[in-house]
């Protein structure tokens, strides 16, 4: 590709647009993924397969289904503006309460991600070595922080890889039950029929849209991949004087090689399709293997409760394993969480907090419901149905700002993309009223 950005300097590394091919383009989608196996989609997914077998699986397709186009459309957005979501709703939004009470709903999701996800790892470690839930919470917020400094101090890819590292740790701990105790197949074609049977079953339904299509993960997916593409690499912040053009930061979708662009569009493409595909099977593992065994077993509607079962009727090694993916899941998450309300603060108030300082305050509500006893499992599952709450105000102005070619340019959404994503925005909010409805009328 150097026909299109000039040959680098014999002092300097070749420049980062020459390395814009195969697997180096690979990582930001993978990192936003970790979002769909925070330990909310463990709870919603354990909870739906315990309650009601094979029922929802249809629910965890048709979600990943969709979370496809909407984590493609995010990291396009980056990729072409070098702008997050975030970013340019706070140039768009000129009402300065609009724009606030806008961040308000954002930080609410933001924080509801974070409680699933700081109760997640401090269950995982209740079950693994005794401890009490605030000291494992605390302990998982410390961690966390480790994580974070990793991205402060080493930049994106070394971020990405201790990221996908604890993926590889999720997938491997959720799947691994599977192999002991297979589902029953006529039971998952049975599960592909979409139908509800009562208002728990939507309430699960939602929780489960929720812990998938997360809102967070919308935002965050603009930044990665500004972040990756688009930031000056060390070296050429020490010799900005001796980059080419091709090495400057943010450029825009007039002035960017188009050649380019698509060369990171197309790795984007197979990014996105590798973390969904990897991100839906362990989703669909982990309610079927609920629902293969432990439907009608007391109390496995609860973490604590499945993992006891999974140790009756499975053994204590995938008991353990469970626990241990849970922990990752919940170390993973929890950063990259951080990560995303660190940016959606900055791109809406234009406030820049420090990444570090934003952990340690985004700690506290967990750590409060913690130490009020709240029973976890359904806090997790609550925090989850909140989520699901936030899509629409992540999603509709997602299709917004990349159907419009003063956004994107010549990149801009074909129309059938917008239709396809304005109809999956249609059912989102559908289900969010049906479940008001149901639960309201105590069905």
């Amino acid at each position: 590709m150097s026909e299109f950005f000039g040959a680098p300097k014999k002092s300097l590394p070749a420049p980062r647009s020459a390395r814009f091919s195969g697997v180096a383009l690979l990582g930001p989608a993978l990192v936003a993924g970790v979002a769909y196996l925070d330990p909310g989609n463990v709870a919603a997914n354990m909870s739906a397969g315990a309650l009601y077998g094979y029922l929802l699986v249809w629910v965890i397709v048709a979600a990943n289904t969709m979370a496809w186009l909407v984590q493609y459309l995010s990291a396009k957005l980056g990729v072409v503006t070098g702008r997050s979501l975030p970013e340019i709703l706070g140039e768009r939004i000129g009402h300065r309460w609009a724009r606030r009470l806008y961040w308000l709903q954002a930080e609410l999701v933001a924080i509801a991600t974070d409680l699933a996800e700081i109760i997640g790892g401090a269950v995982a470690l209740h079950l693994l070595f005794g401890l009490p839930l605030l000291l494992g919470g605390v302990i998982t917020g410390a961690v966390s922080i480790g994580i974070l400094a990793v991205h402060n101090r080493r930049g994106a890819r070394p971020f990405e890889h201790t990221i996908v590292a604890l993926m590889i740790i999720i997938t491997a701990g959720f799947v691994a039950g599977l192999f002991i105790a297979p589902p029953d197949p006529a039971g998952i074609a049975t599960g592909m029929l979409p139908r509800f049977t009562d208002s728990g079953s939507v309430l699960l339904a939602a929780s489960i849209l929720g812990a998938t299509i997360m809102p967070h993960a919308i935002y965050a997916h603009s930044a990665l991949t500004r972040d990756r593409f688009h930031a000056p690499t060390a070296m050429e912040r020490q010799h900005p004087d001796a980059t080419t053009p091709a090495t400057t930061a943010a450029p825009s979708p007039v002035t960017a090689p188009a050649q380019r662009i698509r060369t990171l569009l197309r790795a984007t493409r197979w990014d996105v399709t590798i973390a969904m595909v990897v991100a839906g099977s362990v989703n669909l593992a982990m309610l079927l293997l609920a629902a293969a065994n432990l439907a009608g077993v007391d109390g496995t509607d609860t973490l604590d409760g499945a993992y006891h079962a999974l140790a009756d009727h499975l053994g204590p090694i995938i008991a353990v394993m469970f626990a241990v993916a849970l922990l990752a899941s919940g170390l993973a998450s929890t950063a990259v969480g951080a990560y995303a309300g660190a940016d959606i603060m900055h791109g809406l108030l234009h406030i820049r907090v420090p990444l570090l300082t934003r952990r340690l305050i985004t700690l506290i509500p967990a750590l409060a419901i913690l130490a009020a006893g709240i029973d976890p499992t359904l806090a997790l599952i609550l925090s989850q149905v909140a989520l699901s709450f936030g899509i629409p105000f992540a999603l509709v102005p997602l299709l917004v700002v990349t159907a419009q070619r003063r956004t994107l340019g010549a990149f801009t959404n074909r129309a059938i993309t917008t239709a396809v994503g304005a109809l999956c925005a249609v059912l989102l909010i559908a289900l969010n009223i049906a479940l008001i409805v149901l639960t309201a009328l105590g069905v």
